[in-house]
């Protein structure tokens, strides 16, 4: 039973480290970035990258702005063995950029290894054995001194291969694996000594990694123990320490930035967190992490789009949509209230202005993600969000109470439908609702402006409103102040009594149609007899057009009926005088 405690299980003792530091630090500079994609990540796939797939994540790395690269364990297969000759022999290697390779700390695999390193300009040699308890006793049958005498036999036997390849520049890395479930006291022996025999000094650093191999305690207990080793460890100027954080417990980036914060010099991981179990740390959540908090990581990731794609592809493993930074949906809204504070913080945020936009912690342009993507629309969403949508993807800049008037249109048919509405799915139900319905039961044809006179000798706008109702052409005249007053007034010989709340108007981008840009009218009416208001639109290149066409949609929206369909068509007069709006 999960819900009982376990005495199969032993919690993680807690490090004495009473003047620990850590806690009160702040990262203010980018570590050294070590990834082990085509290592450590590639060997936890179901299928292992092949040569074109290794050469593909290779060059991306390289382009993000790695500077060291783990790209295999040359004495684990043929294929591995053949990527690191090919990277040497075919020139691929960057002159900034310094490969690593692993290797068990066992002879005849080191020997292997430094085969293939052959003609290299400078590597990193990485070796490893384990040193936690359960892994001597069941693993290894050894004791610590065992354990120990291994490495240092490892590391003897890397310094004369080295020796024997003066053309090739190599740096040591040791990692005592399982780290994290290793006495402290026994690792700083084992590191202390293995630092001691490589000849450490501030020319001729050490990597010393401290693994989780498995994350077994929470973050700080990772940070307590890289702290206690940063502060004890023998010639620390001559160590770069190196941190691999394992994401068992799901906390590896909070380790890996705590464990920075106590000291730590670098960091070893894999894009969006691939490895064995649950994986490495993510260098790429990570990366952005800093970068979200001013600063500057050192790894480029302006177009994380084109990064995850060639991450997929040659993991043969997708991207989570939720995934941190990346994932199709974390730039993404479907909440309505999530949908309002969006839109009105990106209409107030200013070019290269302090970032303040609600709900998120990144510009989306700074990764190369449209804000197209930020706001989606479900039966969840509101009117924020269709507003931002219809005005990003259309040009469609709605008054505030069409916006409530068509969220509930669109949430009434995100409930009926189910799932998500693209913005195309919007354009169409907005089309349908709002600019079809100037086609309905009152169909607007065609008008005609002339110039009339009141009483007293001020001028009057007149209009000659073409009309099908019933199938039947009309024609009714009125005037007024202006075009839409003249055509309330002409509504009036069809027994249509309007008031007219309120009208906008806007110009539209052109391609949201093609052509050229047209004018939409924005009209809200009331029936005078009550009844609430409805909002008519129009869209057409000639505004008064477009205006005209909003006054007979929202005269169907109202569903008003025609009194006078019968009435004969009212003869256009000599003297009406037709005016090109």
């Amino acid at each position: 039973m999960l819900d009982q405690p376990a005495s199969k299980y032993q919690a993680f003792p807690t490090i004495s480290l009473p003047d620990r530091q850590w806690p009160g630090r702040s990262i203010t500079t980018a570590p050294m970035w070590m990834s082990s994609d085509l290592r450590d990540g590639n060997q936890a796939l179901f299928e292992p990258m092949n040569g074109e797939r290794k050469m593909r994540m290779f060059r991306t790395l390289c382009e993000v702005g790695f500077k060291e690269i783990e790209v295999a364990f040359p004495s684990a297969s043929q294929t591995e063995f053949d990527f690191v000759r090919e990277l040497i022999t075919g020139g691929h290697i960057p002159q900034d950029v310094t490969i690593e390779v692993l290797t068990q700390s066992r002879e005849h695999l080191i020997r292997r290894t430094f085969e293939s390193l052959q003609g290299a300009r400078r590597a990193i040699v990485h070796i490893y054995n384990a040193t936690a308890p359960v892994f001597r006793e069941l693993v290894f049958g050894m004791d610590k001194r065992e354990i120990l005498e291994m490495a240092l036999e490892s590391v003897r036997l890397v310094k004369a291969l080295a020796q024997a390849q003066p053309e090739t520049e190599f740096v040591l890395q040791y990692s005592p694996e399982v780290f994290s479930s290793t006495e402290l006291e026994f690792s700083l022996e084992v590191c202390n000594a293995v630092s001691a025999e490589w000849g450490a000094s501030p020319q001729r650093k050490l990597i010393l990694n401290l693994p989780a191999t498995v994350e077994v305690a929470t973050p700080n207990v990772y940070a307590d123990q890289i702290e206690w080793m940063h502060k004890h460890l023998e010639r620390r100027d001559s160590i770069v320490l190196s941190l691999h954080p394992h994401n068992d417990r799901g906390t590896a980036v909070a380790a890996a930035e705590l464990g920075l914060m106590a000291g730590a010099d670098r960091v070893e991981g894999c894009l969006f967190g691939s490895g064995e179990r649950t994986g490495n740390v993510d260098l790429v959540t990570l990366a952005l992490n800093l970068y979200t908090q001013g600063v500057a990581p050192g790894l480029d990731f302006s177009d994380i789009n084109a990064v995850a794609r060639t991450v997929e592809y040659c993991n043969q493993m997708p991207v989570h949509p939720r995934h941190p930074y990346v994932g199709d949906l974390v730039f993404t809204a479907f909440s309505g209230s999530h949908q309002d504070a969006i839109k009105k913080g990106l209409a107030a945020q200013q070019p290269e202005a302090q970032w303040r936009v609600p709900y998120l912690p990144i510009d989306p342009s700074d990764l190369g993600r449209s804000y197209g993507s930020v706001i989606r629309v479900n039966s969840q969403s509101g009117k924020g969000g269709v507003a931002y949508l219809m005005e990003t993807e259309f040009g469609v800049v709605m008054p505030r109470r069409l916006q409530v008037e068509f969220a509930g249109v669109v949430q009434e048919h995100a409930d009926a439908q189910g799932g998500e509405m693209t913005a195309q799915d919007l354009w169409q139900l907005f089309s349908s609702q709002f600019l079809g319905a100037a086609q309905a039961g009152v169909r607007y044809v065609d008008h005609q402006l002339f110039d009339a006179s009141a009483p007293g000798g001020n001028q009057l706008q007149g209009v000659r409103l073409g009309l099908e109702v019933h199938g039947q052409r009309v024609d009714v005249r009125g005037q007024g102040n202006g075009p839409i007053d003249a055509a309330v007034q002409a509504l009036q010989g069809l027994g249509i009594a309007l008031q007219v709340r309120s009208f906008e108007e806007r110009s539209i981008k052109a391609s949201t149609q093609g052509g050229n840009a047209q004018a939409c009218a924005f009209l809200e009416v009331a029936c005078a007899a009550g009844g609430g208001e409805r909002y008519g639109v129009g869209l057409h290149g000639n505004i008064v057009t477009a205006s005209l066409q909003a006054l007979v949609s929202a005269i169907n929206r109202l569903g008003l009926q025609a009194q006078g369909a019968g009435v004969a068509r009212v003869p256009q007069h000599a003297a009406e005088v037709a005016v090109a709006a």
